[in-house]
Parts: C-alpha cells; sequence; structure tokens
C-alpha cells in the first residue's frame, strides 16, 4: 500500500464496519492510510500525542469517527494543524443525534469539518480527504475529476432506465 496519508481514528473498534468503508474508498483512489482506536475519554493523552505527530508521522488529514459524546475529532484537531473530518456514528439513545451534535458543535479557531451520520458518512469523509489531497496532487485531483463523471453518468442512465 502506498505511504499513509490519511489517519483513520474511531472511538472503538465496534464502529470499524461503518468505517471500514472510508477506508475502502481511499484504497480505490490509490491513497494510502493508517488506522488506530483513540478514545478521547478514555485514552485522551494518546489522542493527543498521535495528532500532536500526525504531521511528522506524513499524514496530511485525519478522519475521526465516534459516536455518543463524539469529542474525538475536536480532541484531535485541537492538537494539530491538519484538516480533521468528523464522521459521527449512529448508535445510542440518540441515534447518532448526539454524535452529530458533537462534532458539528467545534469552537472558533478549532474546526472539525463533518459529513453525515450513517454509511455515507465514512465514503464522504474519505471523499473529502481525497479533495483535500488533489488540491497538491494532479493525478489524484483527476481520479476524482473521473469519479465525478462516473457518477453523472450512473445518474443518467438511471434516468435513461426510468424514462424507458
Amino acid at each position: 500500500m502506498a505511504e499513509a496519508l490519511v489517519g483513520i481514528v474511531m472511538g472503538s473498534d465496534s464502529d470499524w464496519p461503518l468505517v471500514k468503508k472510508a477506508a475502502e474508498t481511499l484504497e480505490k483512489f490509490g491513497v494510502g492510510y493508517e488506522t488506530r482506536v483513540i478514545s478521547a475519554h478514555r485514552t485522551p493523552d494518546l489522542a493527543i500525542e498521535y495528532s500532536r505527530t500526525a504531521e511528522e508521522r506524513g499524514l496530511k488529514v485525519i478522519i475521526a469517527a465516534a459516536g455518543g459524546a463524539a469529542h474525538l475529532g475536536g480532541v484531535l484537531a485541537a492538537a494539530t494543524v491538519l484538516p480533521v473530518i468528523g464522521v459521527p456514528v449512529a448508535g445510542g439513545a440518540l441515534n447518532g443525534l448526539d454524535a452529530l451534535y458533537a462534532t458539528v458543535q467545534m469552537p472558533s479557531g478549532v474546526p472539525v469539518a463533518t459529513v453525515a451520520v450513517g454509511s455515507a458518512g465514512p465514503v464522504n469523509a474519505a471523499l473529502l480527504a481525497v479533495q483535500i489531497l488533489g488540491t497538491a496532487d494532479n493525478e489524484l485531483r483527476e481520479k476524482f475529476r473521473a469519479h465525478k463523471q462516473e457518477l453523472r453518468e450512473k445518474v443518467a442512465a438511471a434516468d435513461e432506465r426510468i424514462h424507458a
């Protein structure tokens, strides 16, 4: 696999069945990644250390997936200059609404880009990471341009089937 450019961090290994969609999406674009299970609440020192050293390890973007109180994205963003993309994970009594609120309610100065709750979230997080990386990588940007064309073609084919 290519050198890790994206860190994928999840608050619990129970998040992996959902979060692996981000890994699979990055693989389709040939983007290297690393995965970690780090809890903002149970291992805060590890979360800070991971984020603080991410840039020197060659990472360019961090994806943080967490449910419940979902402070992982914010904790990681607090300790790095790298872009952090938060993936609110559905579950618990509020079915992900608490994770969404925790992820989008960041204070001024500590941005966390936030994607959808549910199965689209990890895919969109990976796609956003590809777009960010593509600002400095023409080949990756062209792969993303081709991806967008494929999406347009799928919609056109669906439209044609409906009108046939």
